[in-house]
């Protein structure tokens, strides 16, 4: 039988004030899926032959990933499939970036040992709103950036969509699920996922809900296959499972439909961004760097790339910015010979702040960098004080407490240091500065004389990790 989904505006129809479709310029780029390739950006592909075919089509195939509304804002870890999408978008293909309020309140069980615990929906419908501010913001930035890297031509390209797939989930009957998905779904594949292979092995086991959850993820792509003309699903690589569970009902639903078509869908996983360690950069792994500069200060996610290791430096250059390949090559190339002047992270720190914040982002970036390390600080402190607004390693505090608090005991109270004896520990090593002077003197307070410019003072432990005090 042909599967029965529930139509819902397709892409051409969807309603102006929310779903706004925008002309703008596209982009003169090598071709798609070999730039992809060779950028790092592919895992896997379930038919590469059709991935070809679905991209050189005209008009031009949506092409979609999902976003777990487990947080109120995207990190970096969403920035391998965003830039997946980035490049689709700058070649002309509409993008759909689907927000899972509805799979949020049951939980994905992919690349987890434990089941989640359920989400409470208000929260989940906060996350939801949230995204949906970050996801825009991110796109807007991104397209200029674009339009700064890639010479433009005279065609167009779409903005980004953004979906709940609340939407169609909401009132879907559990009979109608069972007759629309359920009923071609085989326990025995859906028993070989690895998500799923994972949890059976674990004490807990694994719940009826978890399990059904790439039922929900599938049935997500077949809906935008059948009603937004979207051939292709992007996915980071825990998410294969799920991705090949849209692409089998979908599969299933042409062998039983009247009108073949020649495309049919395609599932793409990209890499996963992962610490020194292996770990999975994310919220639930407790190492999340976000997009927004109300959680992660530009300070900070400029510092985070500029803190990149050497052997990352080529990867990341392709995956997280629209720098030619040749331009990479020539920038690894000199960076080899010199690796102490960090040519490399600088340009990848530039850019991806650049791409993520704008330029206004950027000169914050680099002011507060320079400042925050420059020896010759005299004549500077309102300059840091402008370069550091909003960020919270500026602490505002009253001059009795500036001047007649022991150093160490202002470094604990506002967060540079853990503890007490750690402070200690660190001075006694000479980890410790002020104003980039290392102090020795465990238990010294400020003078008037230290406050740079009558206003301020810097606090540093160790090389990274930096407190600007001023007087309130």
């Amino acid at each position: 039988m042909q599967l029965s989904g529930r139509r819902v505006r397709p892409l051409h129809a969807l309603g102006r004030a929310r779903w706004r479709k925008v002309q703008c310029r596209t982009f003169i780029t090598p071709p798609l899926v070999p730039e992809l390739k060779n950028r790092g950006l592919v895992s896997q592909v379930t038919r590469e032959d059709k991935l070809q075919k679905i991209v050189e089509h005209r008009p031009k195939k949506a092409v979609y990933a999902g976003i777990d509304p487990t947080a109120k804002a995207l990190h970096v870890g969403h920035l391998i499939p965003l830039m997946c999408l980035l490049h689709f978008q700058i070649r002309g293909h509409p993008v759909i970036s689907l927000i899972g309020g509805a799979t949020g309140l049951v939980g994905d069980p992919s690349g987890r040992s434990q089941e989640r615990q359920f989400a409470e929906e208000q929260k989940v419908e906060n996350n939801v709103q949230r995204l949906e501010g970050s996801i825009k913001s991110f796109f807007s930035s991104a397209s200029q950036y674009a339009l700064a890297r890639i010479p433009p031509s005279s065609k167009a390209f779409h903005d980004i969509y953004i979906r709940n797939n609340i939407e169609w989930h909401k009132n879907f009957g559990l009979l109608e699920f069972l007759r629309t998905v359920g009923v071609h779904a085989r326990i025995n594949t859906m028993l070989a996922r690895d998500s799923v292979q994972l949890r059976l092995k674990a004490s807990e086991g694994l719940s009826f809900a978890e399990f059904t959850y790439q039922l929900l993820q599938g049935y997500d792509f077949f809906h935008l296959y059948k009603n937004s003309e979207c051939h292709i699903q992007v996915g980071g690589s825990d998410q294969w499972g799920n991705i090949l569970a849209g692409v089998d009902l979908i599969n299933k639903d042409q062998e039983h439909s009247e009108e073949k078509s020649e495309l049919g869908a395609v599932g793409l996983t990209t890499p996963l961004l992962t610490t020194a360690s292996g770990d999975k950069f994310g919220k639930s792994a407790g190492n999340a760097v976000w997009l927004d500069s109300k959680l992660t200060s530009i300070f900070d996610f400029y510092q985070f790339f500029l803190r990149t290791p050497d052997a990352d430096c080529e990867k990341h250059l392709k995956m997280f910015t629209l720098l030619s390949l040749e331009r990479i090559q020539d920038i690894v190339k000199n960076h080899s010979k010199a690796p102490e002047k960090r040519v490399a992270q600088r340009l990848l720190a530039d850019e991806v702040t650049l791409m993520v914040h704008g330029k206004a982002g950027l000169r914050k970036a680099h002011s507060a960098t320079e400042l925050l390390f420059d020896p010759n600080l005299l004549g500077r402190a309102q300059d840091i004080i402008d370069a550091l607004s909003g960020d919270p390693r500026l602490v505002f505090v009253d001059k009795d407490d500036l001047l007649n608090t022991a150093i160490f005991k202002l470094a604990v109270q506002n967060g540079l240091c853990t503890s007490s004896s750690a402070a200690r520990t660190l001075i006694k090593a000479k980890g410790f500065s002020v104003n980039n002077k290392r102090m020795s003197d465990q238990y010294a307070k400020l003078s008037r004389e230290d406050l740079i410019d009558g206003k301020i003072v810097i606090l540093r432990a160790g090389k990274e990790r930096h407190l600007v005090l001023a007087l309130t």
